[in-house]
């Protein structure tokens, strides 16, 4: 099928049928393939759904700067849109995100720069200083995660295309919150087509969403991933619609583990936040037993994560123990339904 342009290439990206997890859980698992969006992650929905958004109310016009922090993939679609329709785009980015992702961005003709990590709301957080240089410099402040059109856009496309694709038969649904978008838009659509089907969430160290749903604190747990685009310290916007059944606190060596046995079991080469994905899919497939289906989102490709998630070096500076081996992963997973 023949596409006008990098804006129509957004979304309609495949279901892949997970068969090492499927079998072991006796579901049937599905990734969306959200990797194969044009700008390489399930962020080019949100981008392009936010800046439409802007258009449509006058807040964005041909010519303006477009202003977002980021952890780097909603700034890869951001700048690639942003190309087409004639924006400027400046991203504000922590400094400990991969440097793949940095030298992505800049590639792409964006202005990255670079804050060190900061809890929100502190002054020094990423978010808060971009959301200050905007309104100095007159610029459009996207701000994914307290703008509705992020999970909006995942309400339109990403979760009537799940319903779809699953034949209307999807009994469950999993990921992890970087702004929540995703996990909001596709809870609310597939709850209101069947309000049976179950909604997962695994969220890593140093993240609040784990209490949120369990105890309705937002408190931030201890420790610090290395997860990126995935854990949040606040109820944002975009969090705040989430439908969620079970969430459950996935350590790190877990996540990675389970990347690391995805690529030898199936073939896929992923980012962290996908791993954190699968671990929410297999345990909501323990969860619910045998003979659901389930759908998770494979985030983006391994490829802006060489230097850290696949590098031995790195991993081995984190105390983190990696084999890929069903006992890396499995057994450590069980031990939380």
């Amino acid at each position: 099928m023949q596409k006008k342009d990098f804006i129509q290439s957004v979304g309609n990206t495949p279901l892949i049928y997970l068969d090492s997890l499927s079998r072991i859980t006796g579901c049937e698992i599905f990734g969306k393939a959200e990797f194969m969006n044009p700008g390489g992650s399930v962020k080019d929905r949100a981008a392009l759904g936010m800046i439409e958004d802007a258009e449509a109310k006058g807040l964005l016009k041909k010519g303006g700067t477009i202003i977002e922090a980021t952890a780097g993939n909603t700034g890869i679609g951001l700048a690639l849109i942003g190309n087409i329709k004639g924006y400027k785009v400046k991203l504000f980015v922590p400094s400990n995100q991969s440097k793949e992702k940095v030298e992505t961005l800049q590639g792409m003709g964006a202005e990255v720069i670079l804050i060190p990590p900061a809890p929100y709301p502190s002054p020094e957080n990423y978010r808060i200083i971009a959301g200050e240089v905007s309104k100095k410099e007159g610029a459009y402040f996207i701000n994914q995660f307290e703008n509705e059109a992020n999970y909006l856009a995942h309400y339109r496309t990403t979760g009537p295309e799940i319903w779809e694709q699953t034949d209307r038969k999807v009994t469950g649904f999993a990921c992890a919150i970087g702004s929540g978008g995703t996990l909001a838009g596709v809870s609310m659509f597939l709850k209101e087509q069947n309000p049976g089907v179950k909604i997962g969430c695994v969220d890593p160290a140093g993240s609040a969403m784990n209490n949120y749903f369990n105890r309705g604190v937002a408190e931030v747990s201890p420790g610090d991933s290395i997860t990126e685009g995935i854990g949040q310290g606040a109820v944002t916007a975009n969090v705040r619609p989430c439908r969620v059944d079970q969430c459950h606190l996935v350590e790190d060596e877990i996540i990675v583990n389970m990347v690391h046995y995805i690529i030898k079991r199936e073939g896929i080469f992923l980012g962290s936040s996908s791993g954190a994905n699968l671990c929410a899919a297999y345990l909501l497939a323990r969860k619910l037993g045998p003979g659901n289906r389930i759908v998770t989102i494979l985030c983006d490709s391994g490829q802006k994560y060489v230097s850290k998630i696949y590098n031995s070096e790195f991993l081995a500076g984190r105390n983190l123990r990696v084999t890929g081996s069903e006992d890396s992963v499995f057994p450590l997973l069980d031990q939380k339904v």
